[in-house]
């Protein structure tokens, strides 16, 4: 019983001893970064947290040299100089995307100035719907606009992702329409091609 007791208190005071050590290690090694060991850095801290004049300052005693004067062109290269480049970002830009409210706004504009023309049809004139339904005119019109803008055939940039009109340019109008060799005449040409494969046979076979 009393070994017992013996053991238990040596091992607390093992235990306490080995605990103070690596405070104590921690306390005197140096912090990183500051070349002071914790303790010291703790009655610096409350040092300057309770004093009333602080730290001078930190560039006390440094020397600054003068800036120099800005270096400016001779008389004769100033005419010379290349202009700035103007801004493009900017509605007098030709490429510039038309927003729909600059759209509504230009058509209104178009109808009251063609008020007293009995040729002119505003595109937001409210008889291109009857009884709910466009009529055969407006019906035609949308969809030969639908194909236009199927095939990219339009002129102006509708778009922000459309590219500019030069880079949509061919040297053959024709090859625009060019929707290449149908689907199923592929279809039919790839199971006909397997077919004399699987037979062993050549395609010039066929003509013998």
């Amino acid at each position: 019983m009393l070994s017992t007791r013996w053991i238990r208190v040596g091992v607390c005071l093992t235990v306490a001893m080995a605990g103070g050590a690596m405070i104590t290690g921690c306390m005197g090694s140096p912090r990183y970064g500051t070349d002071k060991t914790a303790m010291e850095q703790l009655t610096d801290d409350l040092g300057q947290s309770v004093s009333l004049t602080g730290d001078g300052p930190k560039n006390k005693g440094v020397k600054y040299s003068a800036r120099p004067a800005l270096v400016l062109p001779q008389a004769a290269d100033k005419e010379n100089l290349v202009e700035p480049q103007q801004s493009i970002a900017s509605k007098e830009n030709p490429q510039w995307i038309e927003s729909p409210e600059e759209t509504r706004a230009r058509l209104v504009k178009e109808a009251d100035e063609n008020s007293d023309n009995p040729n002119y049809r505003s595109p937001l004139a409210s008889d291109k719907v009857e009884g709910g339904r466009q009529t055969t005119e407006a019906q035609t019109k949308a969809y030969r606009e639908a194909r236009a803008t199927q095939k990219g055939s339009y002129t102006d940039r509708r778009y922000i992702s459309d590219p500019p009109t030069e880079y949509r340019q061919v040297d053959d109008p024709a090859k625009l329409d060019d929707l290449g060799e149908p689907e199923l005449k592929k279809a039919k040409k790839k199971k006909k091609e397997a077919a004399i494969a699987g037979t062993g046979n050549q395609w010039w076979n066929l003509l013998q």
